[in-house]
């Protein structure tokens, strides 16, 4: 049984009242909880009690209530601290102070955060001591039946409730998310359309013919364990290629880049009509947080705006440099180990594939470090945060976003770059091939392109993450719960009608009021930056759908899927699993718009790269109307592509000098036993000398003007999208106008 105390009395336990009474004098803004401490001469005895004093000098209503080992402090602000803040903002539109309980709550949190004791620790402070245990405000049950559960995933999300119970900053995300979701519809369409268009031609592609059909001898894919093998041999992989390099892929990477743009076009708009509806255009949060101080303490002194171009030089250098080539490297070099290793096992099946085994391996290491580097990269920006000494919350919030992203995003996309850009550029030929230390060879790429590889490497990260992170992002506190919920007993009276049936209540459950504490007090922890992590995974999502999508037309379609699930799972989290989020007053999803709006242009960028550069689709071309059986322009039954795959090969001899040193007569020795005088790697090469033939020189060119033209034409249709798609709609902005031209009359009545 809890023994109540109100600001140091004792008295009975106050009986329960309904919790959308608005801010009746028993309702609570915020809740803080400490484990009981028996020795009164102890110092976090003396700290605690100095922090509640503290909070009664600034006219904080406070209830203790005692349980077996904790103590709830039941925090409650006075009427002039409102009146206060609303004379300092001067908004009327943006206030709403009389019925919007969220601000409220946004004030005692600042209030309790900016009370120093006579040391000078704050409560933050005080809780990484011990002295505190937590501090939440209270959930209430107006979102459960309406948007937090399973059977709502197909029905739209009541945007402007969600926004009336945790404020503007969750509402955004969740409103960003569903437009996110709702535009990924045509692109998971259309890369369904692209993947069966590829699909279609399965069986008649002269490219995958001429592959399984060949008796073409390739050389060794690596200088130990390896032997010479047949290019019949990759025939599934040649099969995959195909469904992911075609024509259908090209204009569906195009269609991305443009799809891009319009996306942040059109989510402006959007975003401008809830801004505007829900009164808050013009809102600034520096502005805010600096009324808060003024409420808080009327001789406060705001900390200035500090900026080190020594420190963000250092910062941009020393740890994102170092990080991006580290990690490159290392999974470089263990690719090309591992493809070393798996090509001298005895097991036939991983030596046959020991470069796909090791492509695979080095997804599911890169999805590892990931899971790793994400903890360390928060540690690191914590400090980078503090020593960048920011001038509010606002800032650090957003310095902290942007290092943040940029360390995950190079973590995550490093392999990428490597696979889309460098694989099979570098690695030399017969005689002079590159190797890491002198020892290794780098890998190379097969016959029917590099595609394939960046395909599977953004599959495996994609579903990987995707997949694991949901799972355990609800399962830790979906068991948490369970298992505390074994632990409470039910109270069918907690919540009453009026205060006529509160005596009776009171009898019947009279510490309903802790149970309740209890009930928020078991729940997952939160934090700042609890909101920023939903962002981040998404925003990465975003990344993954767009930069290159060219290698994965099915990546949009698991991105919807992904979400439709995601948007019911972080609703169920927030309301029934978690602490409820102090809520946040914002008209915008802050720094994200800004990374999203780089996301889009780097987006145009790859996507025209891989195009260009990565997939087979120029050097296709250029084989088809130059060197190709149709290129004479006369009319013929012969495939057009017919002999492409023989075209791109060139071939070492083993009564060459330079080759002597590259390949032995164990790695020459055919399945069959009979040893080959020459084999064929995937290059423009002549056959005498190993230079450059002129085909290579031609196709180099016509794939930077192919880069070129692609991005100037993405980037023109950009501008004139920007141009074409207001950022809001005229109705909008009507509203806005009327709407201050009332309000600036009202002021001169």
């Amino acid at each position: 049984m809890g023994v109540v105390r109100e600001n140091g009395n004792d008295q009975a336990l106050l009986p329960p009242v309904v919790r959308w009474f608005n801010h009746t004098p028993l309702s609570y803004d915020y809740v803080l909880v400490a484990k009981i401490i028996e020795n009164k001469e102890r110092e976090a005895f003396k700290k605690q009690t100095e922090y509640i004093e503290e909070l009664k000098k600034k006219n904080m209503r406070v209830t203790k209530i005692l349980d077996d080992d904790l103590v709830f402090y039941g925090i409650q602000a006075p009427k002039e601290i409102f009146e206060k803040y609303r004379y300092l903002l001067k908004v009327s539109d943006a206030c709403n102070w009389s019925s919007d309980q969220n601000i409220v709550i946004r004030i005692v949190h600042f209030i309790l955060n900016h009370t120093p004791i006579y040391s000078g620790e704050t409560l933050r402070d005080l809780m990484k001591i011990k002295v505190f245990d937590a501090k939440f405000c209270l959930h209430e049950r107006e979102l459960k039946e309406s948007w937090a559960r399973w059977t709502a995933c197909l029905q739209g999300q009541p945007i402007t409730a969600v926004r009336n119970y945790f404020g503007e900053k969750v509402a955004l995300y969740y409103l960003w998310l569903g437009w996110y979701t709702y535009l990924l519809i045509p692109p998971a369409v259309i890369g369904i359309v692209v993947f069966l268009y590829g699909l279609a031609f399965f069986n008649s592609s002269p490219l995958i013919k001429e592959v399984c059909e060949a008796d073409t001898i390739m050389c060794p894919l690596c200088d130990k364990g390896c032997k010479v093998w047949q290019l019949s041999d990759t025939c599934t992989y040649a099969k995959v290629s195909q469904l992911f390099d075609n024509n259908g892929t090209v204009f569906f990477a195009m269609f991305m880049a443009v799809w891009a743009t319009l996306f942040m076009a059109f989510w402006k708009r959007h975003r401008a009509s809830f801004v505007c509806e829900w009164k808050v255009s013009d809102w600034c949060e520096e502005e805010e947080e600096l009324i808060l101080e003024i409420v808080n303490n009327a001789d406060c002194e705001p900390k200035i705006y500090r900026h080190s171009y020594l420190r963000s030089t250092l910062v941009l250098i020393c740890v994102t440099i170092l990080v991006i080539i580290g990690l490159t490297h290392a999974l470089v070099v263990f690719r090309v180990i591992a493809a070393v290793l798996l090509a001298e096992g005895s097991w036939e099946f991983l030596s046959t594939y020991s470069n796909a085994g090791a492509m695979m391996l080095g997804a599911v290491l890169h999805y590892l470090i990931i899971i790793v580097m994400t903890r360390v990269h928060r540690s690191l920006n914590v400090h980078l945060c503090v020593l960048s000494e920011t001038r509010s919350f606002a800032a650090t919030e957003k310095s902290f976003t942007v290092k943040m992203f940029t360390f995950q995003f190079f973590t995550y996309f490093s392999s990428l770059f490597y696979v889309a850009f460098f694989l099979g550029r570098i690695n030399g030929h017969p005689g002079g091939y590159v190797r890491i230390a002198g020892k290794w060879r780098l890998e190379e790429c097969h016959p029917s392109g590099c595609l394939t590889d960046l395909f599977i490497q953004m599959a495996i990260i994609m579903v990987l993450k995707q997949t694991i992170s949901n799972v355990f992002e609800f399962a830790g506190p979906w068991f948490k719960r369970r298992r505390t919920q074994k632990l409470q007993r039910k109270c069918a009276h907690c919540y009453l009608k009026d205060e006529s049936e509160a005596k009776q209540g009171a009898e019947l459950c009279d510490n309903c009021k802790l149970r309740d504490w209890l009930s928020n007090y078991r729940l997952n922890d939160v934090d700042s930056f609890s909101l920023f992590n939903e962002f981040l995974e998404m925003v990465i999502q975003f990344s993954f759908t767009t930069i290159f999508v060219a290698a994965f037309p099915l990546a949009p379609l698991l991105a919807l899927v992904n979400n439709i699930i995601e948007i019911r799972l972080d609703a169920i989290k927030m309301v029934t699993l978690e602490r409820r989020l102090v809520p946040k007053k914002t008209n915008d999803i802050g720094v994200w718009t800004d990374v999203l709006e780089a996301i889009g242009v780097l987006a145009v960028i790859a996507n025209g790269l891989v195009i260009g550069i990565s997939s087979d689709f120029i050097p296709r071309l250029v084989y088809q109307y130059r060197y190709g059986p149709c290129a004479n322009g006369t009319v013929t039954d012969i495939d057009c592509m017919v002999g492409y795959i023989n075209n791109t090969l060139s071939i070492a001899r083993m009564d060459d000098q330079s080759t002597k040193n590259d390949f032995s007569s164990y790695q020459m020795m055919t399945p069959h036993g009979w040893n080959a005088t020459y084999c064929s790697y995937k290059d423009y090469r002549s056959h005498e000398d190993y230079s450059l033939t002129p085909q290579f020189w031609l196709i180099l060119a016509v794939r930077f003007a192919f880069v070129i033209l692609f991005e100037h034409i993405v980037v023109i249709f950009k501008f004139i999208a920007a141009w074409f798609v207001p950022s809001a709609p005229m109705v909008v902005k009507n509203d806005r106008l009327f709407d201050k031209l009332n309000r600036l009359k009202e002021e001169l009545r």
